[in-house]
Parts: structure tokens; C-alpha cells; sequence
């Protein structure tokens, strides 16, 4: 290991390649005075721990007759006081790079840095996209019986794809295995006659259900992949999810078996119509072990698939990363979304979406994801378990022309480009029992099969010359019979105990010495702590949010439970609207537990079974409309109403989105109509602001209205009546007409009721006066003729 500024120079790029960036400057320091004295400091540690610019003086008569916090200053104040620069202990920062490696891909590959608590240091990757590559190819399929088209589509596909690899390759091998899902109950039928034939009902010849096997390993020789797939059968299993995932890890951890090429670019191709079983589904078949991450490969034959659980995303994500792979996912639209956020959890995947598997479009697939895959230059960096806590990390991207950065990615780049990561690693500060360590940091490009090796050396105590004598009060001074002192021992009991070292170490110089034991690292001043007898939460002690002591985790102020895993906040449980589970539920362990167990979601805001029925919306409807159904009022409704409220004239289902149509009855009976809809994961309710109103007195009134016009309709026809017949009775000049009478059908209807009638004749003689003449008409049958 030698120096990266004397010897690196053979790297074109040296400069970016690694440098160093100090905290804080001597000069800048000095404005803080206070930065690093302070009267609680009394040793080298402590004064350490307070920032890289602090610096402890080692020197026996250094400011005789003054106490320890005096050493701990800005090395300036303490040359100025008389300590020289050989009696100081400070923080040293140092980045060195083993220039005797070399790599075609990513440099510098080893890095070794030295940081204290507070300091900081960065280093230059730089990652090559090469122009062509060996690919490795293994083919992971769905056999169950829904996808027996596929199967044979997939069978003309060897021969093509691997002449159109040629153009983005240098080097085309393929490989082949098959799965469906855990062949227990109850993902699968075990009557004895099921078993060895899932299709038995169907008078099919189909294979045993099977978790996940190994047919070809990686091979050049495409005819032989070609014979492979044709002699596939299908199978057949009970529930619509597969075991897709636990295929992955086994395709991706079984290196050997699987044969796939150290200096390959690895792509997992998984094929299925179907989503795939999670961790912790396999719960329903009794299996509660969780998956170990290994390889359990017998005779070609997963089998760990009956005794493990599922792979969580996570662990295949890491193993995925582990082991250089990019994986693609060819699966039918109807699994598209499903698959999508699965892609987001898995760095270096593309997702392709196909309606059928036929050979034209898969071989395009496949070829499009290589290409897209190899033009996204992205890369993870991972800290030891031990001291994740202890250490912060940040990336930045710095991308050729052409392409575009991404968080911590690069996209578009072209082969031969240089891609460069500024990678900054900082300490927080040192273990429990302020010993020095060596933590591992692993920069790993995603898909490429080289990686930066970063080793941290953590300065937490104090070296303070050759005779390692600090003069501070940490050290121990006194002879034998001053071990023994009692008041020594008592300095290595806790509080109430009555046992140095809780039993578990021997108490050296008033000071504990923890015992070393197989199980994990015994720790703390009293030896209290240890790493393994607690409960474990997402693989990590006390969920990495807190310590275990004896026995029992202590959680950080804003984590409870009994693994640490449950938030003291309730910020996960409210919903758009401001209300705890949209209102409809309790925040429990950071989770919404509905009150009604037809409710779920997030925030209990899906009831698909709830949907049917309007009524209970009523209450809120009733609130709004005692509060006059205007907005400024609406918040008085809050603590009834959980969904997003709003008013309409007329409520109808919009574009695009699912409404309920629904009626409420006030209490004056008026109907008032509204909608809901509960897309997106939200409830959203609408209002019509115009009642249907139909009371009793307005039926009243109504019913007289009707009245009154058909008696005035009556009156009108009865007047109408007597008017025609007066007007037929009577000449224009008002005498009677000469000549006879004669009645027709029609007029016999219409006789009056009267017997009497007076006719006047005038004439003109005697013209003084008219002679009048009185005819007496007898009441007559209808039905006889009239004679004038």
C-alpha cells in the first residue's frame, strides 16, 4: 500500500481518482476558540471526539498545576503555550490507493482511509462501459398450465436472438430453468393422484409441481438450448401467484451450478403471466423459516422450497447486486402495474410488457433491455452491518456528455465513455467502547462484475508517542495493591449490582474488560450490552433502532415495540384529509388498524365491499347540510366526515373515474343527491346543492289547483251551451222564421226544459201597436217528432 500522490500517477485520470477533503482548516477553526476546550474534556478521547481541527498534548509537564481540559485546544494555541508539534495527538485523515491492482472497468478497486470521529474524506470512482461484452443469458419460466402458448413460443426464439445479439455482443450463452411454486398445500392439490400429474382431470400428461429447477446451464451451443426447451412440459399448481422470486435467488446465488461466466455481463430473463408470492405468504402453508439467502440446489432441484419461506425484495435485491445481475421481466399486460413497483426495488431490472410471447417481440425485449440496462452506469455503496450507524455516505454523479444524471446514476451512456462517482464518507463517531476498528465499505457498480473496496480505519483512541502515555485521568497509575482499592471495583458494578462487570468480564484498572464469546461482541461500561440476545426486526438487533441490554431492547426516543420496530409518531397513519386512518381506524405500531374489518388500505380508506350500500355517508351528508352546504362552514364537519367533501348543482359521474350514485331524505323530506368515489386510494364525496323537494303541502295545493280548474272548465262549457242555443233560436232581426219546423236527431237532445214559449210577430198593420200571440208547447217524449 503506498501513497496514491507518489504512485498513481500512471492513471490518466489520477487527479479525480481520489482526494481528500479536510474538514475544517486551522485557519477557519481559529474563529471558533471554544470549538475544542471545554471543562467536561479529561481525556485524549474526549478531546478527539470533539472535531478533526481538536489536538490533545501528550507532554508530562505541560501547564503543571492545571487540570486535563487545558490539553484538549486548536494545535495553534497549544505550540503557543509550549507543547510542540511531537507532543500533540490529532486527527489524522489519510487516503492511500493500492496502485498494483488494475481493472478494465472500474479504478481505483482498492482504497484504504483513515478518518476520526467528525471527519470526512472523498474519493473518485471511475466506471468504464466497454464496447462489447460477453452476455450470459438464463432464462427463467413459468411452466405452470397457463402458460403452455408461451412455452412454445419461446421454443423458436434460441436461433434468433443470439444472431441478433452478435451486433450488441462479442459472446452469446444461454441458459434454462423452470419453475411454479411451492409444491405444499396450499398452493398446490396434494390428493396422491395430483401430485405426479396436476392435470390428471384434464387427461394431460403434465410434470410435478416444483419450486424451482435447474435444466441448462450456461452453454454457447444454441441447438442444445433449442432441444431443451422443446422437451419442456407444463405443470400446474392451486392459486394464481408463483414463486417467481424464490426461482430468482436461487438462479442468482447458485454461481456454480448455474455456470454463469465471471466475466459476463448477467442477465435473469423471468417470464410469467402471473405476480409472484412475497415473504411471509408462505405462512399459509405452515413455513416460517426465513430464507437464508443460500444456495440449495440437489441433483438440479431447489430444495429448500418446502422448508423456507419466500425471499423478501430486499434480500433478492442485495444478492442481485452481489452477484452482478441485471434482471428483465417479460410478463403479460394484465401484470404490468404489479410488476412496475416490484422493478422500483430492484436497482439494475427493466420491465417489458408483452401481449403475447411470441418470438419476434421477445427477442426484442430482450435485446432493448441489454441495450437500455448498459447505457444506465449506476452504483451502490454499502457499509459494514457493524457500523452503519456510525458512518454516512453520499454519492455524486459526474456524467460524460450526452448523457444525463440521476440521483445516484448516469443514463445514456455510450460504450467507452468514463462515468466518475464522487463518493464522501464521513464518520459519526466511534464504537461503545471507544476501541479502534476497521469497518468495509463496497462500491459496487451495478451489473458489472468490479468493484472499489473501500477499508476504513476508525482512530477512536490515543497512540501519544512512544510510551503511550496520554497524562490524562483514563489512564491508571497505581501499582497492584492500588487495583484492589475497593473504590476500583466499585467502578466496574453498575448501580444495585453486586457482581463486576455483570458477570460477563474482569474489572482491570477500575475499568471493565468484556469477555469474548461465540454468540457476538459483549459490550458497555458494565458489559450490560451485547448484540445477540434480543429480538431481531428486518435482520437487524432491535430493528437498528436501539440496544439491547439485558436481554430487552431499549429503543431511541422515537421507536418502541418490543424489537424497537413500532414509531412513537403517528405521521404514517394520517391520511390526505388530516384524520388519523382517514377516521375510520387507530393508529397501532405505526400501522392503521381499521374498526371495520371490511376496510383496508394504508389509511382504511378502501372498502370494496362498502361500496354497495350509500348509507354510511349519510352522517356526513346531514352535518354538511345543517352547516347550509357552503364552503366556509365545511370545516365544522371534519371530525364526522373522513372523505374529501364537495359541492355540485348537479351531481354525475366524471370522465375517467368510478362514482357512486347516492340519495339522502332530510328531515324535512327533501332528497338530496350525491356521489363517491373512492379512486386513487382516497374517498372523495359530492353534494348536489338542489333538493327534490315533495311535501304534503304542496301536494295539497296542488290537488285544489286541479279542482278549481275543472269546475271553471265545466262553467265555461255550460255557458257556451245556452249561447250556441239562443243564438239557433232567434233570426238575425230578431222575428221567428216563417214556415215549418222540422227537428233533427241532433236537436232532439237539446230541447229545453220549459213548455212555454212566447213568439211576437210585428206587421204592419195596425202599425200602432204589435199583436202578440201566446202558443202553449206541452212537455213531449224524447223520442217523438216535433210538429210546428
Amino acid at each position: 500500500m503506498t501513497s496514491w500522490f507518489r504512485t498513481y500517477g500512471s492513471f490518466p485520470l489520477c487527479l479525480l481518482l481520489c482526494c481528500v477533503v479536510v474538514a475544517v482548516s486551522a485557519e477557519a477553526s481559529g474563529a471558533v476558540d471554544s470549538a475544542c476546550w471545554s471543562p467536561s474534556v479529561t481525556s485524549c478521547a474526549d478531546c478527539l471526539r470533539r472535531g478533526p481541527q481538536c489536538a490533545w498534548c501528550f507532554k508530562e509537564d505541560f501547564l503543571d498545576g492545571a487540570g486535563p481540559s487545558q490539553r484538549c485546544d486548536l494545535p495553534v494555541k497549544l505550540f503557543r503555550r509550549g507543547c510542540d508539534q511531537e507532543f500533540m495527538e490529532q486527527s489524522e485523515i489519510k487516503v492511500e490507493v493500492n496502485a498494483t491492482t488494475s481493472s478494465t472497468q472500474v479504478s481505483p478497486q482498492d482504497i484504504s482511509i483513515t478518518l476520526r470521529p467528525g471527519s470526512e474524506a472523498s474519493v473518485v470512482v471511475a466506471v468504464k462501459q466497454l464496447e462489447r461484452y460477453p452476455v450470459d443469458l438464463y432464462c427463467l419460466v413459468d411452466v405452470s398450465a397457463s402458460m403452455q402458448e408461451n412455452l412454445d413460443h419461446l421454443k423458436t426464439v434460441g436461433v434468433a436472438l443470439s444472431l441478433r445479439m452478435t451486433e450488441h455482443s462479442s459472446d452469446l450463452w444461454l441458459g434454462f430453468g423452470s419453475f411454479v411454486d411451492k409444491p405444499v398445500s396450499p398452493y398446490i392439490n396434494v390428493h396422491p393422484s395430483k401430485i405426479n400429474n396436476p392435470c390428471s382431470d384434464y387427461e394431460i400428461q403434465c410434470r410435478p409441481a416444483h419450486g424451482f429447477h435447474h435444466v441448462l446451464s450456461m452453454t454457447g451451443n444454441v441447438s442444445e438450448f433449442t432441444r431443451v426447451i422443446k422437451s419442456q412440459r407444463i405443470s400446474g399448481n392451486m392459486d394464481t401467484p408463483e414463486g417467481g422470486l424464490d426461482a430468482m435467488m436461487q438462479a442468482a446465488v447458485c454461481q456454480r451450478s448455474v455456470g454463469w461466466r465471471p466475466e459476463a455481463k448477467r442477465l435473469l430473463l423471468l417470464m410469467t403471466d402471473q405476480p409472484s408470492h412475497l415473504a411471509l405468504d408462505s405462512r399459509l402453508a405452515g413455513i416460517v423459516t426465513p430464507h437464508d439467502g443460500l444456495c440449495h440446489l440437489e441433483n438440479n432441484v431447489y430444495t429448500g422450497s418446502t422448508r423456507m419461506d419466500h425471499p423478501s425484495v430486499g434480500q433478492l435485491s442485495d444478492k442481485l447486486l452481489e452477484n452482478h445481475m441485471h434482471s428483465i421481466f417479460a410478463v403479460e399486460k394484465q401484470q404490468y402495474q404489479w410488476y412496475k413497483e416490484l422493478v422500483r426495488l430492484l436497482p439494475g431490472s427493466y420491465l417489458g410488457k408483452l401481449g403475447l410471447f411470441q418470438a419476434p417481440n421477445l427477442i426484442e425485449l430482450v435485446v432493448d433491455a441489454y441495450k437500455r440496462l448498459l447505457s444506465e452506469v449506476a452504483v451502490s455503496v454499502s457499509v459494514e452491518d457493524k457500523a452503519v450507524s456510525r458512518y454516512w455516505v453520499s454519492v455524486s454523479p459526474l456524467c460524460p456528455n450526452g448523457s444525463t444524471a440521476k440521483d445516484q446514476s448516469c443514463s445514456g451512456v455510450q460504450p467507452g465513455q468514463m462515468v466518475y462517482f464522487n463518493i464522501t464518507i464521513g464518520m459519526h463517531s466511534c464504537p461503545d467502547d471507544a476501541e479502534d476498528e476497521d469497518v468495509t465499505v463496497l462500491v459496487r457498480p451495478v451489473g458489472y462484475n468490479e468493484s472499489t473496496v473501500i477499508r476504513i480505519h476508525s482512530k477512536c483512541g490515543c497512540s501519544c508517542g512512544p510510551m503511550r502515555r496520554c497524562n490524562d485521568d483514563s489512564q491508571c497509575r497505581g501499582s497492584a495493591d492500588q487495583e484492589q482499592r475497593p473504590d476500583h471495583g466499585l467502578n466496574c458494578r453498575a448501580d444495585g449490582s453486586d457482581v463486576d462487570c455483570s458477570g460477563r468480564g474482569a474489572c482491570e484498572c477500575g475499568r471493565c474488560v468484556c469477555e469474548q464469546t461465540r454468540l457476538g461482541t459483549v459490550y458497555g461500561k458494565y458489559c450490560e450490552i451485547d448484540d445477540f440476545s434480543c429480538p431481531y426486526e428486518g435482520g437487524l438487533l432491535c430493528g437498528g433502532r436501539g440496544v439491547c441490554v439485558s436481554g430487552e431492547c431499549v429503543c431511541e426516543d422515537d421507536w418502541t415495540g418490543d424489537s424497537c420496530g413500532c414509531p412513537v409518531s403517528t405521521a404514517n397513519c394520517q391520511s390526505a384529509n388530516g384524520l388519523l386512518c382517514s377516521g375510520l381506524g387507530r393508529c397501532t405500531c405505526g400501522k392503521c388498524v381499521c374498526d371495520d374489518p371490511r376496510r383496508s388500505g394504508d389509511f382504511c380508506e378502501r372498502c370494496p365491499a362498502c361500496q354497495s350500500t350509500c348509507q354510511s355517508y349519510w352522517k356526513c351528508v346531514d352535518c354538511h347540510l345543517s352547516h347550509g352546504l357552503t364552503q366556509k362552514e365545511a370545516g365544522h364537519c371534519n371530525n364526522t366526515c373522513a372523505p374529501l367533501v364537495g359541492y355540485m348543482d348537479v351531481v354525475s359521474g366524471q370522465a375517467g373515474e368510478m362514482w357512486i350514485q347516492c340519495m339522502y331524505i332530510s328531515k324535512d323530506s327533501c332528497r338530496y343527491r350525491f356521489q363517491t368515489s373512492s379512486q386513487s386510494g382516497q374517498t372523495q364525496l359530492h353534494i348536489s346543492t338542489r333538493p327534490e323537494c315533495a311535501g304534503n303541502s304542496r301536494l295539497v295545493g296542488t290537488f285544489l289547483s286541479v279542482c278549481a280548474l275543472t269546475l271553471l272548465c265545466g262553467l265555461v262549457v255550460v255557458a257556451v251551451s245556452r249561447l250556441l242555443l239562443q243564438k239557433r233560436g232567434l233570426s238575425p232581426g230578431g222575428a221567428a222564421e216563417d214556415g215549418p219546423y222540422h227537428c233533427t236527431g241532433k236537436d232532439l237532445s237539446f230541447i229545453p226544459a220549459t213548455n212555454e214559449k212566447t213568439v211576437t210577430y210585428r206587421r204592419d198593420c195596425p202599425p200602432d201597436r204589435p199583436m202578440e200571440m201566446h202558443i202553449q208547447v206541452p212537455k213531449m217524449p224524447l223520442g217523438d217528432h216535433w210538429q210546428c
